[in-house]
Protein backbone atom coordinates (compact mmCIF):
# COMPACT_ATOMS: atom_id res chain seq x y z
CA UNK A 1 0.00 0.00 0.00
CA UNK A 2 0.97 3.47 -0.62
CA UNK A 3 2.51 5.75 2.25
CA UNK A 4 0.97 8.43 0.79
CA UNK A 5 -2.71 8.33 2.30
CA UNK A 6 -5.10 9.24 0.20
CA UNK A 7 -8.45 11.49 1.48
CA UNK A 8 -11.03 10.21 2.78
CA UNK A 9 -14.23 11.51 4.08
CA UNK A 10 -17.54 10.32 5.87
CA UNK A 11 -20.74 12.26 6.29
CA UNK A 12 -22.75 10.06 8.38
CA UNK A 13 -22.72 8.31 11.78
CA UNK A 14 -23.93 5.01 12.57
CA UNK A 15 -26.61 4.52 14.79
CA UNK A 16 -29.28 1.68 14.92
CA UNK A 17 -27.50 -0.50 12.49
CA UNK A 18 -27.66 2.14 9.83
CA UNK A 19 -25.29 5.04 8.72
CA UNK A 20 -27.29 8.21 9.43
CA UNK A 21 -26.79 11.75 8.65
CA UNK A 22 -25.96 14.04 12.01
CA UNK A 23 -27.61 16.83 12.67
CA UNK A 24 -24.77 18.72 12.76
CA UNK A 25 -22.64 20.15 10.04
CA UNK A 26 -19.45 20.41 12.30
CA UNK A 27 -16.76 18.17 11.20
CA UNK A 28 -13.57 16.85 12.43
CA UNK A 29 -10.51 16.80 10.66
CA UNK A 30 -7.58 13.77 10.73
CA UNK A 31 -4.38 15.19 10.09
CA UNK A 32 -1.29 12.19 8.98
CA UNK A 33 1.31 12.76 11.82
CA UNK A 34 3.51 11.66 8.78
CA UNK A 35 3.26 14.35 6.50
CA UNK A 36 1.15 16.94 8.51
CA UNK A 37 -1.65 17.14 6.72
CA UNK A 38 -5.24 16.64 6.29
CA UNK A 39 -6.34 13.33 5.22
CA UNK A 40 -9.90 12.98 6.73
CA UNK A 41 -12.72 14.75 7.53
CA UNK A 42 -15.62 12.84 9.69
CA UNK A 43 -18.86 14.04 11.59
CA UNK A 44 -18.05 15.71 14.95
CA UNK A 45 -21.08 14.58 16.79
CA UNK A 46 -23.36 16.81 18.64
CA UNK A 47 -25.44 16.54 21.28
CA UNK A 48 -28.57 15.24 19.28
CA UNK A 49 -26.83 12.68 17.57
CA UNK A 50 -25.31 11.32 21.10
CA UNK A 51 -28.79 11.64 22.62
CA UNK A 52 -29.83 9.41 18.46
CA UNK A 53 -27.39 7.18 19.26
CA UNK A 54 -27.95 6.27 23.23
CA UNK A 55 -32.12 5.93 22.59
CA UNK A 56 -31.01 3.28 20.00
CA UNK A 57 -28.72 2.00 22.75
CA UNK A 58 -31.47 1.85 25.43
CA UNK A 59 -34.39 0.61 22.97
CA UNK A 60 -32.20 -2.37 21.92
CA UNK A 61 -31.08 -2.89 25.61
CA UNK A 62 -34.98 -2.29 26.93
CA UNK A 63 -36.92 -3.99 23.89
CA UNK A 64 -34.56 -6.07 21.78
CA UNK A 65 -33.77 -9.33 21.48
CA UNK A 66 -30.19 -8.96 22.56
CA UNK A 67 -30.17 -9.12 25.80
CA UNK A 68 -32.40 -12.05 26.12
CA UNK A 69 -30.72 -13.95 23.91
CA UNK A 70 -28.89 -17.20 26.25
CA UNK A 71 -24.95 -17.13 26.32
CA UNK A 72 -24.72 -19.38 23.45
CA UNK A 73 -26.39 -17.23 21.16
CA UNK A 74 -24.35 -13.83 21.61
CA UNK A 75 -20.89 -16.10 22.25
CA UNK A 76 -21.79 -16.67 17.65
CA UNK A 77 -22.51 -12.94 17.21
CA UNK A 78 -19.45 -12.38 18.72
CA UNK A 79 -17.94 -15.00 16.62
CA UNK A 80 -19.14 -13.46 13.82
CA UNK A 81 -17.96 -9.96 14.44
CA UNK A 82 -14.40 -11.36 14.85
CA UNK A 83 -14.63 -12.99 11.52
CA UNK A 84 -15.82 -9.65 10.08
CA UNK A 85 -13.23 -7.94 11.29
CA UNK A 86 -10.45 -10.21 10.09
CA UNK A 87 -11.89 -9.63 6.63
CA UNK A 88 -10.70 -6.15 6.84
CA UNK A 89 -7.78 -6.47 9.15
CA UNK A 90 -5.33 -5.10 6.71
CA UNK A 91 -7.75 -1.99 5.70
CA UNK A 92 -7.97 -1.46 9.78
CA UNK A 93 -4.30 -1.53 10.05
CA UNK A 94 -3.54 0.87 7.28
CA UNK A 95 -5.79 3.56 8.08
CA UNK A 96 -4.67 3.17 12.18
CA UNK A 97 -1.25 3.52 10.69
CA UNK A 98 -2.04 6.69 8.86
CA UNK A 99 -3.94 7.82 11.92
CA UNK A 100 -1.73 7.51 14.74
CA UNK A 101 2.27 7.03 13.56
CA UNK A 102 2.03 3.18 14.57
CA UNK A 103 4.57 1.52 12.54
CA UNK A 104 2.72 -0.45 10.09
CA UNK A 105 4.65 -3.78 10.81
CA UNK A 106 3.18 -4.18 13.89
CA UNK A 107 -0.57 -2.83 13.21
CA UNK A 108 -1.84 -5.76 11.79
CA UNK A 109 -0.65 -7.82 14.59
CA UNK A 110 -0.94 -5.69 17.89
CA UNK A 111 -3.80 -2.92 16.55
CA UNK A 112 -6.39 -5.84 14.41
CA UNK A 113 -5.62 -8.94 15.09
CA UNK A 114 -5.79 -8.55 18.64
CA UNK A 115 -8.92 -7.18 18.90
CA UNK A 116 -9.98 -10.46 17.12
CA UNK A 117 -8.63 -12.67 19.61
CA UNK A 118 -10.00 -10.73 22.50
CA UNK A 119 -13.47 -11.07 20.91
CA UNK A 120 -12.53 -14.94 20.08
CA UNK A 121 -12.00 -15.06 23.96
CA UNK A 122 -15.11 -13.71 24.97
CA UNK A 123 -17.41 -15.76 22.37
CA UNK A 124 -15.45 -18.89 24.83
CA UNK A 125 -16.11 -17.36 28.14
CA UNK A 126 -19.63 -16.32 27.47
CA UNK A 127 -20.47 -20.30 27.07
CA UNK A 128 -19.52 -21.21 30.29
CA UNK A 129 -19.57 -17.89 32.38
CA UNK A 130 -21.73 -18.44 35.74
CA UNK A 131 -24.65 -16.32 35.17
CA UNK A 132 -26.56 -18.19 37.63
CA UNK A 133 -25.86 -19.86 40.70
CA UNK A 134 -27.65 -21.56 43.52
CA UNK A 135 -26.11 -21.54 46.76
CA UNK A 136 -27.38 -22.44 50.51
CA UNK A 137 -28.91 -20.21 52.65
CA UNK A 138 -27.73 -19.07 55.80
CA UNK A 139 -31.63 -19.64 57.04
CA UNK A 140 -31.86 -23.33 55.49
CA UNK A 141 -33.22 -21.85 52.24
CA UNK A 142 -31.82 -21.55 48.91
CA UNK A 143 -30.68 -18.49 47.23
CA UNK A 144 -30.44 -17.99 43.15
CA UNK A 145 -27.60 -15.60 42.70
CA UNK A 146 -27.80 -14.07 39.19
CA UNK A 147 -25.73 -11.71 36.66
CA UNK A 148 -27.85 -9.53 34.61
CA UNK A 149 -26.36 -7.18 32.06
CA UNK A 150 -25.81 -3.79 33.57
CA UNK A 151 -27.46 -1.87 30.59
CA UNK A 152 -26.68 0.92 27.92
CA UNK A 153 -23.04 1.30 28.42
CA UNK A 154 -20.61 4.12 26.91
CA UNK A 155 -17.28 3.14 25.94
CA UNK A 156 -14.88 5.78 25.10
CA UNK A 157 -12.16 4.84 22.85
CA UNK A 158 -8.42 6.11 23.22
CA UNK A 159 -6.37 7.09 20.01
CA UNK A 160 -3.32 5.08 20.54
CA UNK A 161 -4.92 1.34 19.90
CA UNK A 162 -8.28 2.10 18.74
CA UNK A 163 -9.30 -1.61 17.72
CA UNK A 164 -7.71 -3.56 20.49
CA UNK A 165 -9.35 -1.31 23.19
CA UNK A 166 -12.32 -1.57 21.17
CA UNK A 167 -12.69 -4.92 22.01
CA UNK A 168 -11.97 -4.75 25.37
CA UNK A 169 -15.21 -2.86 26.40
CA UNK A 170 -17.44 -4.49 23.39
CA UNK A 171 -16.52 -8.52 23.85
CA UNK A 172 -17.60 -8.57 27.75
CA UNK A 173 -20.32 -6.13 27.65
CA UNK A 174 -21.80 -8.23 23.99
CA UNK A 175 -21.08 -11.05 26.17
CA UNK A 176 -22.86 -10.10 29.04
CA UNK A 177 -26.07 -9.05 26.83
CA UNK A 178 -25.26 -5.03 27.09
CA UNK A 179 -25.60 -2.34 24.45
CA UNK A 180 -23.44 0.06 23.90
CA UNK A 181 -22.27 3.31 22.38
CA UNK A 182 -18.72 3.05 21.17
CA UNK A 183 -16.92 7.22 21.06
CA UNK A 184 -14.09 7.57 18.55
CA UNK A 185 -10.95 10.00 19.78
CA UNK A 186 -11.18 12.80 17.03
CA UNK A 187 -7.52 11.67 16.20
CA UNK A 188 -8.63 8.24 14.97
CA UNK A 189 -12.04 8.23 13.56
CA UNK A 190 -11.78 6.68 10.48
CA UNK A 191 -11.18 3.24 11.34
CA UNK A 192 -14.54 3.31 13.11
CA UNK A 193 -16.76 3.01 9.94
CA UNK A 194 -15.05 0.01 8.99
CA UNK A 195 -16.05 -1.54 12.30
CA UNK A 196 -19.33 -0.58 11.70
CA UNK A 197 -19.36 -2.15 8.19
CA UNK A 198 -18.16 -5.27 10.46
CA UNK A 199 -21.04 -4.85 13.03
CA UNK A 200 -23.52 -5.02 10.21
CA UNK A 201 -21.90 -7.84 8.76
CA UNK A 202 -22.02 -10.03 11.69
CA UNK A 203 -25.49 -9.40 11.78
CA UNK A 204 -25.63 -8.39 15.54
CA UNK A 205 -29.30 -6.42 16.03
CA UNK A 206 -30.03 -2.97 15.47
CA UNK A 207 -28.86 -0.55 18.53
CA UNK A 208 -26.60 -3.25 20.18
CA UNK A 209 -23.32 -1.30 19.45
CA UNK A 210 -23.70 2.50 17.69
CA UNK A 211 -20.33 4.63 16.82
CA UNK A 212 -19.87 8.31 16.93
CA UNK A 213 -17.07 10.13 16.65
CA UNK A 214 -16.71 13.52 19.37
CA UNK A 215 -13.91 16.02 20.91
CA UNK A 216 -13.96 16.26 24.40
CA UNK A 217 -17.53 18.06 24.73
CA UNK A 218 -19.09 14.84 23.01
CA UNK A 219 -17.20 13.01 25.47
CA UNK A 220 -18.51 14.96 28.60
CA UNK A 221 -22.21 15.03 27.40
CA UNK A 222 -22.00 11.38 26.48
CA UNK A 223 -20.62 10.38 30.08
CA UNK A 224 -23.14 12.37 31.76
CA UNK A 225 -25.99 11.41 30.01
CA UNK A 226 -29.07 9.86 32.02
CA UNK A 227 -29.50 6.99 29.44
CA UNK A 228 -26.53 5.05 29.83
CA UNK A 229 -25.32 2.59 32.88
CA UNK A 230 -22.68 2.12 32.63
CA UNK A 231 -18.86 4.38 31.05
CA UNK A 232 -15.87 2.63 30.55
CA UNK A 233 -12.76 4.81 29.63
CA UNK A 234 -9.41 4.67 28.49
CA UNK A 235 -7.12 7.24 28.81
CA UNK A 236 -5.25 9.39 30.35
CA UNK A 237 -4.94 9.93 34.48
CA UNK A 238 -6.48 13.49 34.12
CA UNK A 239 -9.39 13.02 31.91
CA UNK A 240 -10.32 9.52 33.79
CA UNK A 241 -10.26 11.50 37.29
CA UNK A 242 -13.10 13.81 35.51
CA UNK A 243 -15.00 10.86 33.71
CA UNK A 244 -15.05 9.16 37.58
CA UNK A 245 -16.42 12.44 39.25
CA UNK A 246 -19.37 12.48 36.71
CA UNK A 247 -19.83 8.77 37.07
CA UNK A 248 -19.59 9.25 41.01
CA UNK A 249 -22.24 11.86 40.87
CA UNK A 250 -25.00 10.30 39.30
CA UNK A 251 -23.69 6.87 41.15
CA UNK A 252 -23.06 5.16 37.49
CA UNK A 253 -21.30 2.53 37.68
CA UNK A 254 -18.01 3.13 35.44
CA UNK A 255 -14.27 1.58 34.61
CA UNK A 256 -11.23 3.35 34.56
CA UNK A 257 -7.85 2.16 32.54
CA UNK A 258 -5.70 5.09 32.68
CA UNK A 259 -1.72 6.00 32.70
CA UNK A 260 1.24 3.78 33.16
CA UNK A 261 5.16 4.18 34.44
CA UNK A 262 5.64 0.67 34.90
CA UNK A 263 9.21 -0.24 35.85
CA UNK A 264 10.91 -3.19 34.45
CA UNK A 265 13.45 -4.90 36.97
CA UNK A 266 16.59 -6.51 35.26
CA UNK A 267 18.53 -8.95 38.27
CA UNK A 268 22.12 -9.99 37.83
CA UNK A 269 21.41 -13.34 36.98
CA UNK A 270 19.06 -11.89 33.42
CA UNK A 271 19.81 -13.38 30.12
CA UNK A 272 20.84 -10.05 28.04
CA UNK A 273 20.34 -11.90 24.58
CA UNK A 274 16.39 -12.63 25.62
CA UNK A 275 16.07 -8.94 27.53
CA UNK A 276 16.91 -6.21 25.31
CA UNK A 277 15.25 -7.26 22.60
CA UNK A 278 11.87 -7.90 24.85
CA UNK A 279 12.86 -4.26 26.89
CA UNK A 280 13.09 -2.46 23.54
CA UNK A 281 9.87 -4.52 22.52
CA UNK A 282 7.68 -3.59 25.36
CA UNK A 283 8.62 -0.17 26.13
CA UNK A 284 9.13 1.49 22.28
CA UNK A 285 6.33 -0.54 21.28
CA UNK A 286 3.31 1.82 18.90
CA UNK A 287 6.61 4.56 19.64
CA UNK A 288 5.95 4.14 23.00
CA UNK A 289 2.21 5.16 23.03
CA UNK A 290 1.68 2.57 25.22
CA UNK A 291 -0.17 2.45 28.44
CA UNK A 292 1.60 -0.69 29.85
CA UNK A 293 5.15 0.28 28.28
CA UNK A 294 8.21 -0.49 30.94
CA UNK A 295 9.42 2.74 30.22
CA UNK A 296 11.94 3.04 33.68
CA UNK A 297 14.17 0.35 33.37
CA UNK A 298 15.72 -0.50 36.72
CA UNK A 299 19.13 -2.34 37.21
CA UNK A 300 21.73 -2.69 39.55
CA UNK A 301 24.63 0.13 39.38
CA UNK A 302 27.18 -2.57 38.80
CA UNK A 303 25.55 -3.42 35.08
CA UNK A 304 23.71 0.21 34.57
CA UNK A 305 26.17 1.12 32.32
CA UNK A 306 26.49 -2.28 30.28
CA UNK A 307 22.90 -2.55 30.09
CA UNK A 308 22.73 1.55 29.02
CA UNK A 309 25.19 0.59 26.30
CA UNK A 310 23.17 -2.24 25.20
CA UNK A 311 19.73 -0.67 24.60
CA UNK A 312 21.21 2.53 23.40
CA UNK A 313 22.89 0.23 20.65
CA UNK A 314 19.64 -1.72 20.16
CA UNK A 315 17.61 1.60 19.90
CA UNK A 316 19.65 3.39 17.59
CA UNK A 317 19.10 0.66 15.24
CA UNK A 318 15.71 1.00 14.95
CA UNK A 319 14.43 2.46 10.95
CA UNK A 320 12.54 5.83 11.97
CA UNK A 321 10.43 7.02 9.08
CA UNK A 322 6.79 7.05 7.83
CA UNK A 323 4.31 4.66 9.38
CA UNK A 324 3.19 3.35 6.65
CA UNK A 325 6.95 2.55 5.25
CA UNK A 326 7.17 -1.50 6.15
CA UNK A 327 10.80 -1.04 7.29
CA UNK A 328 10.10 1.34 9.65
CA UNK A 329 9.98 0.71 13.10
CA UNK A 330 9.78 4.12 14.77
CA UNK A 331 6.88 6.50 13.25
CA UNK A 332 5.99 9.62 14.23
CA UNK A 333 4.39 10.53 17.19
CA UNK A 334 0.03 11.25 17.11
CA UNK A 335 0.28 14.97 16.93
CA UNK A 336 2.30 17.90 17.35
CA UNK A 337 1.15 18.74 20.98
CA UNK A 338 2.07 15.25 21.93
CA UNK A 339 5.61 15.70 20.14
CA UNK A 340 6.30 19.23 22.19
CA UNK A 341 4.78 17.67 25.09
CA UNK A 342 7.97 15.14 24.59
CA UNK A 343 10.44 17.88 23.53
CA UNK A 344 10.06 19.43 27.17
CA UNK A 345 10.24 16.20 28.99
CA UNK A 346 13.32 15.17 26.73
CA UNK A 347 15.22 19.09 27.91
CA UNK A 348 13.97 18.27 31.49
CA UNK A 349 16.08 14.78 31.40
CA UNK A 350 18.56 16.49 31.05
CA UNK A 351 18.83 19.21 32.88
CA UNK A 352 18.01 17.38 35.73
CA UNK A 353 21.40 15.48 35.29
CA UNK A 354 20.37 12.36 32.58
CA UNK A 355 22.37 11.50 30.04
CA UNK A 356 20.71 10.44 26.77
CA UNK A 357 23.28 7.75 25.18
CA UNK A 358 21.20 7.93 22.20
CA UNK A 359 18.34 10.03 20.35
CA UNK A 360 17.15 13.09 22.67
CA UNK A 361 15.60 14.83 19.57
CA UNK A 362 13.87 14.95 16.44
CA UNK A 363 15.88 13.08 13.55
CA UNK A 364 18.18 14.64 11.21
CA UNK A 365 16.99 15.55 8.13
CA UNK A 366 13.20 14.89 8.65
CA UNK A 367 11.35 18.36 8.09
CA UNK A 368 7.76 16.82 8.22
CA UNK A 369 5.94 14.71 10.45
CA UNK A 370 5.68 14.84 14.51
CA UNK A 371 9.14 12.56 14.76
CA UNK A 372 11.49 11.96 18.04
CA UNK A 373 14.27 9.23 17.58
CA UNK A 374 14.39 6.66 20.08
CA UNK A 375 15.79 7.69 23.09
CA UNK A 376 17.75 6.19 25.70
CA UNK A 377 18.28 7.95 28.99
CA UNK A 378 21.13 6.85 31.59
CA UNK A 379 21.68 7.92 35.02
CA UNK A 380 18.53 8.66 35.91
CA UNK A 381 17.13 9.31 39.46
CA UNK A 382 13.37 8.43 40.47
CA UNK A 383 12.54 11.56 41.41
CA UNK A 384 13.29 13.66 38.01
CA UNK A 385 10.10 14.28 35.56
CA UNK A 386 11.14 11.71 32.89
CA UNK A 387 10.55 8.75 36.06
CA UNK A 388 7.70 10.30 37.18
CA UNK A 389 5.32 11.94 33.83
CA UNK A 390 3.77 9.29 31.38
CA UNK A 391 5.90 10.27 28.23
CA UNK A 392 3.93 8.38 26.08
CA UNK A 393 6.27 8.68 23.22
CA UNK A 394 9.86 6.70 22.13
CA UNK A 395 11.99 7.37 25.38
CA UNK A 396 13.27 5.02 28.39
CA UNK A 397 14.78 6.08 31.46
CA UNK A 398 17.62 3.66 33.42
CA UNK A 399 17.52 3.85 36.78
CA UNK A 400 20.35 2.24 39.33
CA UNK A 401 19.56 0.12 41.65
CA UNK A 402 21.66 -0.71 45.10
CA UNK A 403 19.77 -4.03 45.88
CA UNK A 404 16.51 -5.95 44.94
CA UNK A 405 14.80 -4.34 47.94
CA UNK A 406 15.99 -0.93 46.97
CA UNK A 407 14.76 -2.01 43.46
CA UNK A 408 11.31 -2.99 44.53
CA UNK A 409 11.08 0.39 46.54
CA UNK A 410 11.79 2.29 42.86
CA UNK A 411 9.74 -0.27 41.00
CA UNK A 412 6.43 1.25 43.47
CA UNK A 413 7.70 4.94 44.22
CA UNK A 414 5.28 6.17 41.87
CA UNK A 415 1.40 7.60 41.30
CA UNK A 416 0.83 4.72 38.91
CA UNK A 417 0.88 1.06 39.17
CA UNK A 418 -0.60 -0.58 35.90
CA UNK A 419 2.54 -2.94 34.69
CA UNK A 420 5.88 -4.05 35.54
CA UNK A 421 8.51 -6.99 34.17
CA UNK A 422 10.89 -8.68 36.05
CA UNK A 423 13.83 -10.66 33.96
CA UNK A 424 16.16 -13.01 35.90
CA UNK A 425 16.75 -16.57 35.39
CA UNK A 426 15.70 -17.79 38.14
CA UNK A 427 12.19 -17.48 38.14
CA UNK A 428 10.94 -17.89 41.41
CA UNK A 429 12.87 -15.30 42.48
CA UNK A 430 11.94 -13.51 39.64
CA UNK A 431 7.82 -14.13 40.93
CA UNK A 432 9.07 -13.40 44.41
CA UNK A 433 9.67 -9.87 43.44
CA UNK A 434 6.99 -9.30 41.27
CA UNK A 435 4.12 -9.90 43.81
CA UNK A 436 5.70 -7.01 45.86
CA UNK A 437 5.25 -5.06 43.33
CA UNK A 438 1.93 -3.10 43.32
CA UNK A 439 0.83 -3.27 39.79
CA UNK A 440 -2.04 -4.56 38.07
CA UNK A 441 0.06 -6.97 35.77
CA UNK A 442 3.80 -7.89 36.10
CA UNK A 443 5.27 -9.92 33.00
CA UNK A 444 8.27 -12.41 33.60
CA UNK A 445 11.06 -13.01 31.14
CA UNK A 446 8.86 -11.42 28.12
CA UNK A 447 8.03 -8.19 26.43
CA UNK A 448 4.28 -9.02 27.40
CA UNK A 449 2.94 -7.96 30.60
CA UNK A 450 -0.96 -8.53 29.10
CA UNK A 451 -3.02 -11.91 28.88
CA UNK A 452 -6.35 -12.26 26.99
CA UNK A 453 -7.89 -14.43 30.16
CA UNK A 454 -6.32 -12.86 32.66
CA UNK A 455 -7.50 -9.44 34.65
CA UNK A 456 -6.06 -5.98 33.40
CA UNK A 457 -5.97 -2.73 35.35
CA UNK A 458 -4.53 -0.45 37.39
CA UNK A 459 -3.44 0.29 41.27
CA UNK A 460 -3.26 3.93 42.10
CA UNK A 461 -4.03 6.43 39.40
CA UNK A 462 -3.91 3.91 36.99
CA UNK A 463 -7.46 3.20 36.93
CA UNK A 464 -10.24 1.31 38.35
CA UNK A 465 -12.11 -2.29 37.91
CA UNK A 466 -10.26 -4.99 35.28
CA UNK A 467 -11.02 -5.31 32.40
CA UNK A 468 -10.22 -9.13 30.19
CA UNK A 469 -10.80 -12.16 31.42
CA UNK A 470 -14.03 -13.58 33.42
CA UNK A 471 -13.43 -10.25 35.69
CA UNK A 472 -14.19 -8.21 32.36
CA UNK A 473 -17.22 -9.56 31.58
CA UNK A 474 -18.22 -9.11 35.91
CA UNK A 475 -18.27 -5.85 35.46
CA UNK A 476 -20.43 -5.43 32.73
CA UNK A 477 -22.91 -7.03 35.03
CA UNK A 478 -25.52 -6.86 38.11
CA UNK A 479 -25.94 -9.03 41.11
CA UNK A 480 -29.70 -10.02 42.14
CA UNK A 481 -30.16 -12.37 44.84
CA UNK A 482 -33.59 -14.23 44.69
CA UNK A 483 -34.02 -15.98 48.01
CA UNK A 484 -36.62 -18.81 48.93
CA UNK A 485 -37.64 -19.34 52.39
CA UNK A 486 -36.30 -22.41 54.14
CA UNK A 487 -39.77 -25.57 54.10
Amino acid sequence: MSTQPEMIQHDQIFVGGEFVHPSTSNQIEVISPNTEEVFGRVPDAGPADIDRAVAAARDAFDNGPFPRMKPEERSELLTRFSQAIQKRAQDLAHLISSQNGCPIQHSFPVQVMTASMVLDTYADIAKTYPFEETRAGSMGGQVLVRQHPVGVCAGILPWNVPMFIMSMKVGPALAAGCTMVLKAAPETPLDAYLLAEAVKEAGLPPGVINIVAAGREGSEYLVRHPDVDKVSFTGSSGTGSLVGSICGEQIKRCTLELGGKSAAVVLDDADYAKAIPGLIGAGLLNNGQACLATTRILVSREKHDDLVEALAAAASSMPVGNALDPETQIGPVVAERQRDKIEGLLAAGREEGATAACGGGRPAGVDRGWFIEPTIFGGVENSMRIAREEIFGPVLSVIPYANEEEAIAIANDSPFGLSGAVWGEDTDRAVQIASQIRTGTVGINGGSSLDFRAPFGGFKRSGLGRELGPEGLEAYTEYQSIIHAAG
